[in-house]
């Protein structure tokens, strides 16, 4: 008699504790597009408008919308113990969750009233880590331009070390998730973000884009990662 309670507290336990991960996922928040702070055309003439609404609200969409119903199969995955189905989302996990990450600093790294240099302490950890702002932005361009079929470049903080990181991740993988570093500066390149522009030739388009880069932006992710 004492075994069957047992047994039977324990099934009550895995129901309760399914029932509890099931109306945590019913009530989880779900991901959405974020708005922009400015136009789809105030980046022209260096990103120009069509390019700017087809990345934003087709791409970044589709990434966000992709990435809810991977995270609901996900719950439900964990609510069964399901472990063979929750590998085999963590493929879509990583590139729908990383696609919307990666955008979501990316739109914020931009701004019509970009370009020109940093200041401050950013302008100075450049100076220390790359000998000079050109010399970071050459580095930075030769990595993005390098990237085989479509990715990312990165500026990156090395929270061990305090020092700066240039480095490119492929498709959407997310730097912090897969190298360690924390973002502070993304481009973007995938064919949809510049294609349209630019054809084929990559590195026109990594040079304009210096011009609409968010110093401001990029300095306020250096001092929340430094804390």
């Amino acid at each position: 008699m004492t075994m069957l309670c047992r047994v039977g507290q324990v099934r009550r336990c895995a129901a309760s504790l399914s029932q509890t991960i099931s109306q945590v996922a019913a009530s989880r928040q779900k991901h959405t597009l974020p708005d922009l702070t400015y136009d789809y055309g105030a980046l022209e003439p260096h990103i120009n408008a069509e390019i700017m609404q087809l990345h934003h609200s087709k791409h970044h969409a589709t990434y966000v919308n992709n990435l809810n119903v991977t995270e609901e199969k996900y719950q439900e995955a964990l609510a069964k113990g399901d472990v063979t189905a929750q590998i085999a989302l963590q493929p879509a996990l990583k590139f729908n969750g990383g696609g919307h990450i990666n955008h979501t600093i990316f739109w914020t790294n931009l701004s019509p009233n970009g370009g020109g240099e940093p200041q401050g302490e950013l302008l100075e950890a450049i100076k220390r880590d790359f000998g000079s702002l050109q010399k970071m932005k050459e580095k930075m361009s030769a990595a993005t331009v390098a990237v085989q079929g479509s990715g990312w470049g990165w500026l990156g903080y090395d929270k061990e070390s305090g020092r700066l990181r240039i480095a490119a991740c492929a498709n959407q993988d997310p730097l912090h998730g897969t190298t360690g570093l924390i973002p502070l500066l993304g481009i973007d390149v995938w064919e949809h973000a510049y294609y349209l522009q630019y054809k084929n030739v990559r590195p026109d388009y990594v040079k304009a884009i210096w011009n609409v880069v968010n110093w401001e932006n990029v300095s306020e992710r250096l001092q929340s990662a430094r804390k």
